[in-house]
């Protein structure tokens, strides 16, 4: 029961620790520093990272949010794990599972601040390339929704991707930050619990 819904659990737990973080946010953002409390239109995820707040006071949302990534990292790693082994493509198996467990520790560092941008930017480049690995995987088999969705996110991530990278439209990032992390926990709880082994043993190339 509890192997069964760890994924599951794991992101509740992690997602209700960082809405709980938002809370205890001192303030600011990069457009005003002098605002209160955290503007989910305006403030990054990261913001909560970090032990001072963008106004420059000490972060009190820093432990709860470490919290909430590390859970949230260690379930996307289990899923990749678990998505793995219903691969019968050995290439594919392996990218996703091997790739998967690297992107989830470079993941973790994610919290170190002093290494926060590095590993963003590593673990986003192979998590890019994992979800594609995926959505082939989900195009070639029968699951029509699972086709639609796994296109809308990955067309979604990959220009989110594209904003980070180009510096496109930034102001709208922390929304589209949001946007992604919403879809991709939506996307993997579908992958996770709504497909089988079955869906894709017929995928042999």
């Amino acid at each position: 029961m509890i192997q069964k819904y760890s994924v599951l659990f794991g992101v509740i737990i992690g997602t209700l620790l960082l809405v709980i973080s938002t809370m205890y946010y001192p303030g600011g953002t990069y457009e005003n520093v002098n605002s209160e409390g955290y503007d989910w239109a305006n403030n990054y995820i990261s913001n909560l990272l970090r032990p001072l707040a963008v106004n420059g006071e000490a972060n009190t949302a820093r432990p709860l949010a470490i919290l909430g990534v590390l859970f949230l990292t260690a379930s996307f790693g289990l899923f990749f794990v678990n998505f793995s082994y219903r691969i019968k493509i050995r290439s594919a198996s392996l990218v996703i599972k091997y790739f998967g467990i690297l992107a989830t520790i470079l993941g973790f560092i994610t919290v170190v601040p002093s290494m926060h941008d590095l590993m963003v930017t590593l673990s986003s480049i192979l998590t890019l390339l994992i979800f594609f690995y995926i959505t082939v995987m989900v195009s070639k088999s029968k699951l029509t929704s699972m086709k639609v969705m796994s296109i809308a996110f990955l067309s979604t991530f990959y220009f989110g991707a594209y904003m980070y990278f180009a510096r496109f439209q930034l102001d709208y990032m922390p929304i589209m930050q949001k946007i992604i992390f919403a879809m991709k926990i939506t996307w993997v709880l579908s992958l996770e619990y709504l497909t089988k082994k079955e869906d894709f043993e017929y995928i042999t190339n």
